[in-house]
């Protein structure tokens, strides 16, 4: 465990080290990269994850996602009961609130069934080539997506230095499909 804790770490310092007003630019390059793709143009709901200031700015996909006439859920979390809903969102304001964890996350809204979403944006601190994520180590996006339901297009957004050699793996977590950065597509190779 200690080797996920120590990149854990070494990520956060890379992710803090890109400049506040580089955020936004580099975050709208890797969702322009990402609509492009035919995972995209194919999915009619999409699921994405409400960006924390130092991640990757989900933003631009919300608003072209909704320009595109797809449907946009986001998770909201059930800390008692260790899962994620996805709720359907209509606005970034009206329908959003933040926890105490300064997580925004829907405050109402319709839950939508696992097998109806096409398309998973997924967060994380690390990636690799083998589609392998390092998370934030709770593990709720992993068990989200080894729902048995779940039939989604697993994709990664992240910048290109959150990229890695190689993460190292369990047997519970989960591989994303496609890794989407501001420079870059990189689909995995099952």
């Amino acid at each position: 465990m200690s080797a996920k804790r120590d990149l854990r770490q070494r990520l956060r310092k890379i992710l803090a080290a890109i400049p506040p007003d580089k955020i936004k630019p580099r975050s709208a390059a890797c969702c322009k990269l990402l609509i492009g793709q035919r995972e995209y143009r194919k999915a009619e709901i999409i699921m994405v994850f409400l960006s924390l200031p130092s991640e990757l700015d989900t933003t631009p996909l919300v608003l072209r996602a909704w320009q595109d006439r797809k449907r946009v859920v986001a998770p909201k979390v059930s800390w008692e009961q260790k899962r994620m809903m996805p709720i359907e969102i209509r606005s970034l304001t009206d329908d959003l609130a933040e926890t105490s964890l300064e997580i925004r996350e829907p405050v109402a809204g319709v839950p939508i069934p696992v097998s109806m979403i096409d398309l998973v944006i997924v967060p994380g601190l690390g990636f690799d080539a083998q589609g392998n994520r390092l998370g934030r180590g709770r593990g709720f996006y992993d068990r989200f997506l080894a729902h048995p339901d779940f039939r989604a297009v697993k994709c990664a957004v992240t910048f290109e230095e959150q990229l890695c050699r190689e993460i190292p793996s369990d047997p519970l977590d989960v591989r994303v499909d496609m890794v989407v950065t501001d420079t870059k597509v990189r689909r995995v190779k099952k």
